[in-house]
């Protein structure tokens, strides 16, 4: 039986039920265990519906859990406005306030009625984490120490409080309507714990970009990308680099290409509507052959959509939008700690081949905070490479190349003067609108494509080496597919799974291999218009027979769904509840 419990925390907006899964998940990674915590909130800019889940395991996990063990309700109106996002297991705990009835339909759950207002009136979420402390068999004094921690600006008055809450939970007489106690559950804590890094895959870009050498940084604060420019703002300014925030992202984008030309390694970050607005500038970006690096966190779309959610709607945009042909690299994140690596490639490939790289990831990664180890975040860095002496003579800044990189000044540079701006022009950037000169230098930029998908095929594959099926997904969906494909194999079924990393150029030569060793395939993403399978379907031949899951989202895609469409495609397997318990 796998080692591992899931909860939740559901609130209104002021009950403080992300601060209590914050302290929840920081207390069990300084012990050594795994930990993936999401949040979820309603539209609104303030107070509304939310709720923090955490799922804690004493091996690796890669998705959030399908279904919750206990639950902390502390309104059953805003855990209604969750519908089935938080969709408790068959005989979750359910613990709410006693002032609040429960609505019918939860099944076999235990229901506890706690007084929380008489507990705490002030501090219920602290109550709250009592309660799951006493529940799960969480040690008492690290969860101690981490609310003075978390509160250690307030004053000893404020300190003591929460901790007296948190103390009238873990010692709370816990019973169900019928009387009966809560028995505990407890994950076997390592006995010589190593702690983890818990950090959001929004905090892992922002850290890749200062080892990446980021010095420069202009955004425009936009859900769910925001948290980027938050930390860069606080931390570029004390290693001698520099944060913008700009009225649009229109200025961001120019301003990083500026700082880019200048000689600086620069960057922004945005979600859907923001990428829409810089399409224009990274035509620019691309024909002046400047580096850029672009995060894209998805959300739910179009136009405001959804700003709290993921979706996988922006591939098309990412990879696509442009007016003219303009070559741009786009990589996909799957996990918090690949969103570290994706954003370090992003500028080795920016650099190296001098045009924009995007970064897609979604609300789910850059949101969630996971468990990693500190020395997973090591990276090799590609610096700018300028021009020698014996190229700046005759200097000519787009000189054709078999690779079709280019010598690179920057202003300054004796000798590495040159004109450059939107226009298509000759070697040495002289403009010129001729077709002869307009299909070589088309051509050269679009050499870098084939130097990129050469050095660069990211991806990952998991499963058994032929399969009976094969999925293809991507970004987000990456680990829950990877538990699902896990599952199937341990009933006996053999399922594989490939996700692309290097989106644009797909590395085409693994992905041909993969398909020749399915005899099915699956593509499954978040879009509900397909666009994922759009997308491989100009780049790739994919079977006739392909078959494809798509959805939109706001919810990310369960174990539980994958592994149902995949036994949909496959025979008989060993029934998957004796391997799920």
């Amino acid at each position: 039986m796998k080692s591992e419990f899931s909860v939740s925390i559901v609130g209104a907006g002021g009950d403080g039920a992300i601060v209590a899964g914050d302290i929840l998940s920081m207390v069990c990674a300084r012990e050594g265990l795994h930990v993936i915590k999401t949040e979820a909130y309603g539209p609104q800019i303030r107070g509304g519906e939310s709720s923090c889940t955490v799922r804690i395991s004493s091996t690796g996990i890669h998705a959030q859990a399908d279904a919750l063990d206990a639950l902390v309700v502390l309104s059953w109106k805003d855990y209604a406005k969750f519908g089935d996002e938080l969709t408790p297991a068959p005989n979750a705990i359910f613990f709410h306030d006693d002032k609040d009835a429960p609505p019918e339909g939860l099944g076999e759950a235990r229901l506890i009625a706690v007084p929380f207002t008489t507990m705490a009136r002030e501090a219920k979420n602290m109550v709250a984490l009592g309660l799951l402390s006493a529940a799960f068999s969480l040690r008492v004094e690290p969860i101690r120490d981490a609310i003075r921690r978390r509160f250690a600006n307030k004053s000893a008055e404020v300190i003591e409080a929460n901790l007296t809450a948190f103390d009238a939970g873990a010692t709370h007489d816990a019973r169900d309507s019928s009387g009966a106690p809560v028995s505990s559950r407890a994950l076997p804590i390592p006995s010589h714990p190593i702690p983890q890094l818990l950090m959001s895959g929004n905090e892992a870009s922002a850290i890749a970009a200062i080892d990446a050498g980021c010095r420069f940084f202009a955004g425009y604060p936009i859900t769910p990308s925001s948290e980027i420019l938050h930390y860069l703002s606080e931390w570029l300014p004390r290693i001698g680099g520099a944060c913008l925030q700009t009225e649009d992202e229109l200025a961001a984008i120019g301003a990083v290409i500026g700082g880019s030309f200048a000689g600086v390694k620069s960057m922004t970050a945005t979600s859907g509507p923001g990428l829409s607005l810089m399409a224009e500038m990274n035509g620019l970006a691309s024909i002046a052959e400047v580096p850029a690096v672009i995060v894209n966190v998805q959300r739910g779309g179009p136009s405001t959509g959804i700003p709290t959610k993921s979706e996988q709607s922006d591939l098309l945009h990412a990879v696509f939008a442009s007016h003219g042909d303009t070559p741009r690299a786009v990589i996909a994140c799957t996990d918090v700690e690949d969103s570290y690596h994706c954003t370090v490639e992003a500028f080795n490939i920016a650099e190296e081949f001098q045009l924009p790289v995007i970064v897609l990831s979604d609300q789910m990664i850059a949101q969630r905070r996971e468990t990693i180890t500190a020395d997973s975040l090591e990276h090799a860095v590609v610096e700018r490479r300028l021009a020698t002496a014996e190229e700046l003579r005759g200097f000519a800044r787009y000189r054709d190349t078999p690779s079709g990189v280019s010598p690179m000044s920057i202003p300054g540079m004796a000798g590495g003067i040159y004109q450059t701006n939107g226009l298509e022009h000759d070697e040495s950037g002289n403009p010129a609108s001729m077709f002869v000169t307009h299909e070589r230098m088309n051509a050269k930029r679009f050499r870098k494509m084939d130097a990129i998908a050469e050095k660069y095929p990211l991806f990952y594959r998991y499963g058994t080496e032929r399969a009976d099926l094969g999925i293809l997904c991507w970004g987000s969906s990456a680990g829950p597919v990877r538990e699902a494909v896990e599952m199937l194999n341990a009933a006996g079924a053999s399922v594989a799974a490939f996700v692309p990393r290097m989106i644009m150029p797909l590395p085409a030569r693994e992905i041909e291999a993969f398909l020749a060793s399915c005899a099915q395939i699956l593509v499954m993403e978040l879009s509900y218009s397909k666009q994922f399978y759009r997308y491989l379907k100009t780049e790739i031949d994919l079977p006739r027979e392909t078959q494809v899951y798509a959805r939109s989202g706001g919810k990310l895609l369960s174990v539980s769904e994958i592994v149902k469409q995949a036994e949909l495609r496959l025979a008989p397997v060993r029934p998957l509840q004796e391997v799920m318990s």
